[in-house]
C-alpha cells in the first residue's frame, strides 16, 4: 500500500510540473448529434497557430458519455472552442477547475518518472476483474498493468466504453455501482438497460453497515 502511494504522489508531482510547463486546462462539452469534437479540436489548433503558437494541443481527453466530452490542451484553444461553441452545435460548455490538459500529449514529460518508480513496485495479477480506461479492457498481467498505468498519462479516459465492458454479463446479475449518484446518471445515458438494472451502491452506507 505504501508503495502505492508513493507511485501516486510520484506521478502527482510529474504532471503538475509538466502543467506548469504550459498555459492548458480541461473543458467539458456537452453537444447536439451533429456535434463534431474532432473537426472542433482541429479548428481550435489552427486558430493557435494563427496566434504563433507552435505544435499547439486540443484535443478529446474523456470520452464520459454519447455527445458528452472533456477536451483538453492549451488555454487559448478551449477559449476558443468556448467562444464558438454555437458553430460546432456545442449546447454546454464549462472549464473544469484543474491545473493542467490531463491526459494528453501535455503530460508527456509526466510518463517516465512514473515509468521508473512502476519498476520498483510489485504488481501482481488483479483477484477480481479490473478495467483501465485506456481502452476499456480488463488488466491481463502485472506488465499489462504497469504499460497501461503510463500510457493512461497521455491516453484519453475511454469512461463511455469501459461502462460497457464492465456491464457485459449473465441476464439476472445485479450491476452495482457507486459511490455517488453522478456515475448512475452517466450510465444512463450511457446504456439505458444497465441503468434500469444497476444497484447504487454508497461507501458511507457500507461503512456504517460494517460497524
Amino acid at each position: 500500500f505504501s508503495a502505492a502511494l508513493y507511485a501516486v504522489k510520484v506521478r502527482a508531482e510529474a504532471m503538475q510540473k509538466a502543467s506548469e510547463a504550459v498555459p492548458s486546462g480541461m473543458l467539458s462539452v456537452v453537444g447536439r448529434r451533429e456535434a463534431n469534437y474532432k473537426f472542433a479540436c482541429l479548428e481550435a489548433r489552427k486558430h493557435c497557430q494563427a496566434l504563433g503558437i507552435e505544435d499547439p494541443v486540443c484535443e478529446i481527453s474523456n470520452y464520459l458519455f454519447p455527445d458528452g466530452r472533456v477536451i483538453a490542451g492549451h488555454l487559448q484553444a478551449l477559449e476558443f472552442l468556448q467562444e464558438n461553441a454555437r458553430k460546432y452545435y456545442f449546447t454546454r460548455t464549462q472549464m473544469l477547475p484543474v491545473s493542467g490538459a490531463f491526459h494528453t500529449r501535455l503530460m508527456e514529460p509526466a510518463t517516465e518518472p512514473l515509468a521508473e518508480v512502476l519498476k520498483s513496485v510489485e504488481i501482481q495479477k488483479p483477484l477480481v476483474c479490473v478495467y483501465s480506461n485506456v481502452d476499456g479492457k480488463k488488466y491481463m498481467h502485472s506488465k499489462h498493468i504497469q504499460k497501461q498505468l503510463v500510457k493512461q498519462v497521455v491516453s484519453p479516459v475511454m469512461w463511455e466504453q469501459t461502462m460497457h465492458s464492465v456491464y457485459e454479463r449473465e441476464k439476472g446479475i445485479e450491476f452495482p455501482l457507486g459511490p455517488g449518484k453522478q456515475l448512475g446518471a452517466v450510465l444512463k445515458k450511457c446504456n439505458l438497460k444497465a441503468w434500469k438494472q444497476y444497484n447504487h451502491v454508497d461507501a458511507l452506507e457500507d461503512e456504517e453497515e460494517a460497524e
